[in-house]
């Protein structure tokens, strides 16, 4: 295989007997390249490294024939759809199953993972697209529009668009944000196969049956290009990692392409047939194949094919590009704005076009008979353990091991300036990176750490529940000061002084709450939960309100609509505080009403009046007018936090989900 790296421009990597019966469908993991997932007729889902002839696990769970099958972002999550519209999800590090989502009516036909959240999207024969939340188990938003079977599935690299393909040959892109299609694309004349966002610029790829493929501007959301020299369907797209090309795997020959103008740079013949799956990895590219219960597995090397320079508009003759002069400068497009941290999610909101309603049969998590009929069996221990097991205890050492040299560097630092300069400095320090089959060390010098000028740094807007150290502790204030660059001794009572510092604060704070709370005991003994929530919120102590909600959050069943129209004043408060904790209780209290009590307030309000006094119903209509007007008020706090990112930032999406009704 070496000699074949150094000597061809494609080669076949192997061919593996990859199922009992007829293989249906097959990925490859997007992050690496070097892991393959093939779906079967007998029901399985096969896991296996690309360039290894055994199977790595076999995952079972699926009672009909694997139509679909996905790999998230990190490669630590597969998800697999059936012909009867159910989907299990399995952890790959953990060899169990995850989550069986239930809900479509008929064969699924396309998946999606979201590039950030723990969310996924289905596709199915019965036209419909379903946004799940992998996490709480259900159906967040089911989007209608299609008329024919979803074809293909593709999210937005900031995870802020979905794009879908189907049958009916057209494609809808669908802005997760506002929950609702933003535009329709019309120009294939077939069904459509597979869609590709291009990896920085506003630009989406589509290939359909009808041996075309198009490019889309999602800026002004027009067709800036179109090929036509395909010789059969279009199913397989990449990007290149940087942009700079579009690689199509045709029948037999793999193809690139540029835009603006449109033109093929390079047509390179593999003998892959019809490929079913493509991915990009160390300057090589992997096609991947099927036929009837064998998988083939293809290398492109990328570095001997040609991505630029002489190009051919239109149809390209005998598998051969034709020169035309140099192209035009293709316009500057928007970039798009992905989130800082990988653990930010992106909400939805809801609209006409999306229902949120999920019927009780798609929440569910794996129960104790979904777990006996599901296993992971694992065939080849070795491999599994290389290529699942060490990932996550590498990164948890290798951040712990960075704190504490980190910690000792700058204890070092304070205590004895000089110190420092003693400490032998390495040239270099390896820093693994593993990968499925996959190795790699590279050098790093370890930074030289100088001392800087104080500056005044603003207090954080939030203060964290997860914290290392009290607030307002400084790890400074307990080593002595240094006078003439000689560290001095502190004495003993000046010692416990500092110890001492700030305690008669605190035991007059917490011996404060402890009796509010005996107070509020008392109340709630007698079983009457509203009036403890009023004791609690006339203290004007947004601690005792927070503890108070954290036990009746675990009960939803203790909330009644006499308890909105008290605290929801108070969750305005909680919403603004800088503590996290309180505005994690707040979103959770929010959430609660609007699921519980939304639809009550939204039918009370707009019932036409009743004939004669019903007094009942008239107490009713006043609690709800006044949650509408609160929940009004509140809905604009919520508006202006949906953009932050990491937990915050999803809970407030999730809240502006919720309250998307009150628009309207």
């Amino acid at each position: 295989m070496a000699m074949a790296n150094t000597t061809k421009t494609s080669w076949r990597l192997q061919e593996i007997a990859a199922h009992s019966s007829n293989v249906a469908c097959l990925a490859l993991g997007k992050n690496s390249g070097r892991l393959l997932a093939t779906g079967g007729e007998d029901c399985r889902v096969n896991i296996w490294a690309v360039s290894k002839p055994n199977c790595i696990m076999s995952l079972t769970g699926h009672n009909n024939p694997v139509e679909c099958v996905k790999f998230n972002n990190s490669e630590e999550q597969v998800v697999a759809g059936s012909q009867s519209g159910s989907l299990r999800v399995w952890d790959l590090e953990a060899a169990k199953i995850l989550r069986t989502l239930m809900g479509h009516k008929a064969n699924i036909c396309s998946l999606d993972f979201h590039p950030f959240g723990e969310y996924l999207a289905s596709g199915s024969m019965d036209t419909n697209i379903k946004l799940w939340d992998v996490r709480r188990k259900g159906c967040v938003f089911r989007y209608k529009g299609h008329t024919q079977a979803v074809r293909c599935l593709a999210f937005s690299p900031d995870g802020k668009w979905l794009a879908s393909a189907s049958d009916d040959s057209t494609i809808k892109l669908w802005d997760l944000t506002a929950g609702k299609m933003i535009t329709e694309f019309t120009a294939h004349t077939g069904a459509i196969n597979i869609l590709q966002f291009h990896p920085n610029e506003y630009l989406l790829a589509s290939g359909s049956s009808d041996r075309t493929i198009k490019l889309w501007d999602l800026e002004k959301f027009k067709m800036i290009g179109s090929s036509e020299g395909e010789m059969g369907p279009v199913r397989c797209l990449a990007f290149n990692l940087d942009g700079c090309c579009l690689y199509s795997g045709a029948v037999d020959s793999l193809r690139v392409y540029g835009w603006e103008p449109d033109r093929c740079f390079d047509v390179v013949p593999v003998g892959w047939g019809k490929v079913a799956d493509l991915a990009i990895c160390n300057h090589q590219l992997i096609g991947v194949s099927y036929n009837l219960a064998n998988v083939s597995s293809y290398v492109v090397d990328l570095t001997r094919v040609k991505k630029s320079g002489s190009v051919i508009q239109g149809v390209i003759q005998n598998d051969q590009p034709l020169t035309e002069p140099s192209p035009k400068g293709s316009t500057l497009r928007r970039n798009y704005d992905r989130p800082l941290t990988t653990c930010s999610t992106q909400r939805v909101k809801q609209s006409s076009e999306s229902d949120r309603r999920s019927p009780e049969g798609e929440r569910r998590s794996p129960s104790s008979e979904d777990e006996k009929e599901s296993s992971a069996e694992i065939r080849n221990p070795e491999d599994y353990k290389e290529i699942f097991q060490p990932k996550s205890a590498i990164c948890r050492l290798i951040l712990h091991l960075t704190f504490y040299y980190l910690f000792i560097v700058c204890v070092c630092v304070s205590l004895q300036p000089g110190l420092l300069k003693n400490l032998p400095v390495a040239s270099s320090t390896p820093i693994l990176r593993v990968e499925p089959t996959v190795v790699a060390t590279a050098p790093r010098p370890i930074p030289v750490v100088t001392a800087r000028p104080p500056t005044n740094h603003p207090p954080p807007s939030v203060i964290l529940s997860s914290r290392n150290e009290p607030i307002g502790l400084n790890v400074g204030d307990f080593l002595p000061p240094a006078r003439n660059n000689r560290p001095s001794v502190l004495g003993d009572d000046e010692a416990l002084a500092q110890i001492r510092k700030g305690h008669d604060t605190m035991c007059v704070m917490l011996t404060s709450r402890h009796k509010n709370l005996d107070t509020i005991r008392a109340v709630w003994g007698s079983g009457d939960v509203k009036t403890s929530l009023d004791s609690a919120v006339s203290m004007k102590d947004l601690s005792i309100v927070v503890d108070i909600l954290n036990i009746v959050n675990l009960k939803p069943s203790l909330w009644k609509l006499d308890l909105c129209t008290s605290i929801l004043p108070q969750i305005e408060e909680l919403l603004q505080s800088k503590y996290e904790s309180y505005v994690q209780t707040g979103c959770t209290s929010l959430k609660l009403i609007l699921k519980r009590f939304w639809p009550l307030i939204s039918d009370t309000l707009t019932a036409p009046p009743s004939v004669g006094v019903d007094i009942t119903r008239e107490e009713r209509h006043q609690k709800c007018k006044a949650c509408y007007k609160l929940l009004k008020n509140l809905s604009n706090v919520v508006k202006n936090k949906a953009d932050q990112v990491g937990r915050h930032g999803s809970a407030f999406k999730e809240l502006q989900l919720l309250m998307a009704p009150l628009d309207y």
